[in-house]
């Protein structure tokens, strides 16, 4: 059977123009290179090479092997050092869910600092938004989950990154324009704009609005959170929306995002990965580059 030390020996021999030599760069005995040649060729019936003078003359079938070990012996040590980086965590495929709208536009702004410093870790993002991340988690769908909304679970690992305020944004032209907060009440006469999702998981109905018993006038699911910028700004409704992300379209959009009731509305993103995954370089590589400020 034809084995990679019988590659790595003809390659040696190639390099060195001596068996004698080759031997002394695997670490083997001359016997012992000699012996394990000499038993290829009677497996297979053939000569790799003979002698002539000094020379060692390469058979068609030396030849033959010698291209293949020229090709294979590389590709196996290609192989290994991947299986390397493998284990050390310095290689692999890393695939992201995101269970809020918000969440897209923050993560395109860690994601440059991760791929700098992870070359060899491919990344891919899965950005719909109505899929349960919970489950696409543990099923090994994807392997990172940003998520606001935490979920403990067994076999899941999930660290805050970052606080923020939920808000209520609203035009220039809006009454509530002025106002320090907003009651739950000042939304009954008015249209709400809400990422969607179901309403058990939108924390301005089930920390604001359901415990007050309020509902507002309308609301209205919105897939792309510039559209629902847009719409505000034409004050055609309110949105509630994290507080970073409206405060980068204020003055362009003449919009600005009021505290939720007198002592706000304060959320954070999260980042779930399998507790096996936690000890892979490049997981824990992401979880820090994404600890930093928005």
């Amino acid at each position: 059977m034809l084995e990679r030390n019988h590659l790595h020996i003809i390659k040696e021999v190639k390099r060195l123009k001596s068996v004698t030599a080759a031997a002394e760069s695997l670490n083997l005995s001359q016997s012992a290179v000699s012996h394990t040649i000499a038993k290829l060729e009677r497996r297979f019936g053939v000569k790799l090479w003979h002698r002539k003078g000094n020379t060692l003359v390469y058979s068609q079938a030396g030849l033959y092997l010698l291209s293949l070990a020229d090709k294979m012996v590389t590709e196996f040590e290609h192989a290994e050092r991947v299986l390397q980086e493998f284990a050390q965590g310095r290689r692999g495929i890393m695939r992201i869910g995101m269970e809020c709208h918000p969440c897209e536009q923050w993560l395109m702004g860690k994601i440059q600092q991760f791929l700098k410093a992870w070359p060899e870790v491919d990344v891919e993002i899965k950005s719909a938004f109505r899929f349960d991340g919970i489950a696409a988690l543990k099923a090994n769908e994807i392997d990172v989950l940003i998520t606001p909304d935490p979920v403990n679970t067994e076999g899941l690992n999930f660290r805050s990154v970052f606080n923020y305020n939920l808000c209520i944004v609203v035009s220039e032209q809006n009454p509530l324009y002025n106002k320090a907060f907003v009651t739950a009440q000042d939304l009954e006469d008015q249209i709400l704009y809400t990422v969607p999702v179901g309403y058990n998981r939108l924390d301005v109905y089930t920390r604001f609005l359901d415990p007050a018993n309020v509902q507002p006038r309308r609301r209205v699911p919105i897939e792309s959170t510039e559209m629902m910028l847009q719409l505000v700004s034409a004050n055609r409704g309110v949105a509630a929306l994290p507080e970073w992300l409206v405060s980068s379209h204020e003055s362009r959009l003449g919009i600005k995002g009021i505290r939720i009731g007198n002592k706000g509305l304060q959320k954070s993103v999260n980042v779930g990965v399998r507790d096996d995954d936690l000890q892979l370089d490049y997981v824990k590589g992401f979880i820090e580059s994404t600890r930093s400020n928005v």
